[in-house]
């Protein structure tokens, strides 16, 4: 899709994010760079891809979808050829595959692609409804013309291809470019992408390969593979990702990238040996994808207020505390991306670098060569830096040059493993910090968990019977109506904030019974937090040493909501389910 600058004009003049002045400026910056005006929206983040669609849409008067590529039928996908479908990148999700004058409804790319078109009325004729849909939506649906991974992966692996020797040595034939082998890697990595999984597992039992993905945080069985398959299979992904094939009794780290869909994806890999034989775990990151907003992460009410108005602090420290897979750097560069301004210096020193921040200076930690958190964190201090991130503090060494980097005019963000935000000021205490230090520099405590979100088509609204009503009582600590009060008044904030109606009922979500196998009734996932912020109050406990839970009981007095109470009112009004927050939050 190519929009004409003059419309493109138009559609950012419209959008109530900007104003002329910064339209004109936009456009100067693109002559002046000589690209594209629609390329430096896109690569500037001032409208996404799918915000850019949609007002496309509304600007030549086409409807726009965004396809949910789980649902789509195979069926009426493939009335559409698939060499037709991504050479004019547009697919069929909606329409009868028995009745020929039933009404086919086309999902575009550019649906002002004459020839595109003719081609659909020459198969179809005049029952066409021709929407609009962005281009990695399109380019996503295409790839439900694939059968699912046992399928393809059976064409490739057969009962014919030869046993591997009683050593386990790999020929060059078993792990090049053109061989089975290489090809179900890239199958097990497509589908991992087109999962949404965050991990793929490749783990050795006694008489197969078991390949399994996690998925919104729970691992679940993609598929088996014959153990014949494990040393090739092994080799391939450490060439990949330019590691030792002949290293198979010490553990290897290594990363690699491919291109998939025009987005780029790296894999982190970590190769371990186990009793069966050597295991590989590959986090999966989206280096394509943007930074999320933190509302779209979960943030509302005085928990958004305070971590926004400790971002705006010129010097301090923000700390985000969870155990790890808690989404706790994923918050982390959802504040930097939102501070990132041509007027301020940002610096990371990281472990690993896990997204890539146009704009922002990221340093990998390297042991080996002597870049540690110490090290790197000593380097950026004389790099003139307005903001600092470090990955992780670890040891006191790296918490005292934190904080002072805080104290000297930096503003320092970072993450603990503390269990919740109130023992996070404890645990600096531990590493040899003063207690007055600790008072005067740190601005916000953020703690956090990832929980399942409900899928809105895939989850249904029900009123808890009184023996559910006295558990949730029982494990939320709701012990008189006073608590059941204020839980209805936070819930109608967040309903507000979240565009929902008020309401007065307890009312819970849940997925739906009838859900097909292939279904869980959630998509995606999203945080439960609690956010402490530093007050006078509490700065008085960390200076005389108050424990956890007298700086827990202080924050909430002074209004700040639990992680628990959190997840519970994020259940009420629908975004998750009670069962998720249990699964998440117990102790």
């Amino acid at each position: 899709m190519h929009i004409a600058e003059e419309t493109l004009i138009d559609i950012l003049k419209n959008s109530k994010s900007l104003d002329d002045d910064k339209v004109s400026e936009l456009v100067e910056q693109a002559k002046n760079e000589k690209i594209d005006l629609q390329e430096l929206v896109v690569k500037q983040n001032v409208l996404s891809d799918t915000e850019l669609t949609k007002a496309y849409a509304e600007e030549i008067g086409v409807p726009f979808v965004e396809l949910n590529i789980k649902e789509l039928n195979k069926e009426v996908l493939q009335q559409l050829p698939e060499h037709i479908a991504k050479l004019y990148n547009m697919v069929v999700y909606e329409g009868s595959i028995d009745d020929k004058a039933a009404v086919r409804k086309v999902a575009m790319e550019d649906p002002d692609d004459l020839q595109a078109v003719d081609v659909l009325h020459k198969l179809f004729g005049q029952s066409l409804e021709i929407s609009i849909a962005p281009h990695f939506n399109i380019l996503a649906a295409l790839d439900a013309y694939r059968g699912n991974i046992g399928s393809e992966i059976d064409k490739i692996v057969t009962d014919d291809d030869p046993e591997p020797d009683e050593e386990g040595e790999v020929s060059e034939e078993d792990i090049a470019e053109d061989s089975p082998i290489a090809q179900t890697v890239n199958l097990l990595l497509e589908y991992a992408i087109k999962s949404g999984a965050s991990d793929i597992h490749i783990e050795p039992r006694n008489k197969q390969v078991l390949v399994r993905y996690r998925v919104d945080g729970v691992l679940k069985e993609a598929n088996r593979l014959p153990k014949r398959t494990l040393a090739a299979l092994v080799s391939r992904i450490k060439i990949l990702s330019n590691l030792k094939i002949d290293e198979r009794r010490a553990p290897q780290d290594g990363r690699f990238k491919i291109n998939m869909n025009g987005r780029v994806f790296a894999f982190r890999v970590s190769t371990l040996p186990i009793t069966e034989g050597e295991k590989v775990v590959m986090r999966v990151l989206d280096e394509s994808s943007e930074p999320l907003s933190l509302e779209t992460l979960g943030f509302w009410g005085k928990a958004l207020e305070d971590i926004k108005a400790a971002s705006r602090q010129p010097h301090g420290m923000i700390l985000v505390t969870g155990p790890t897979g808690s989404g706790k750097s994923t918050t982390l560069h959802s504040v930097l991306h939102i501070l990132n301004k041509p007027d301020v210096n940002i610096s990371t020193i990281e472990d690993p670098v896990e997204y890539k921040l146009e704009g922002v200076n990221q340093t990998q930690v390297n042991p080996v060569a002597g870049m540690t958190f110490v090290a790197g964190l000593r380097a950026l201090l004389r790099q003139d830096p307005n903001i600092i991130m470090v990955g992780e503090i670890r040891d006191g060494e790296t918490a005292g040059l934190a904080v002072q980097a805080a104290l000297t005019g930096h503003l320092v963000f970072s993450t603990l493993h503390t269990n919740n935000a109130a023992t996070c000021l404890p645990r600096l205490l531990d590493m040899n910090i003063e207690p007055f230090l600790i008072a005067s520099v740190v601005r916000v405590v953020i703690g956090q968990r990832l929980v399942r979100r409900l899928q809105a088509e895939d989850c249904e609204e029900y009123a808890p019977d009184e023996k559910e009503k006295k558990e949730i009582e029982r494990v939320f600590g709701l012990k008189s109506k006073a608590d059941w009060d204020q839980v209805f008044e936070l819930a109608n904030a967040a309903r507000e904030h979240f565009g929902q109606e008020k309401s007065t009922k307890l009312t819970l979500w849940r997925p739906k019974s009838d859900l097909s196998e292939n279904k869980t009734g959630y998509k995606g996932r999203m945080g439960i937090y609690e956010v402490l912020a530093n007050e006078e109050e509490i700065q008085k406990l960390i200076v005389a040493n108050g424990t956890a839970d007298e700086i827990q009981t202080e924050a909430i007095n002074k209004g700040m909501v639990t992680m628990q109470l959190d997840g519970l009112i994020k259940a009420m009004i629908g975004m998750t389910s009670i069962e998720e927050i249990l699964r998440v939050t117990r102790e």
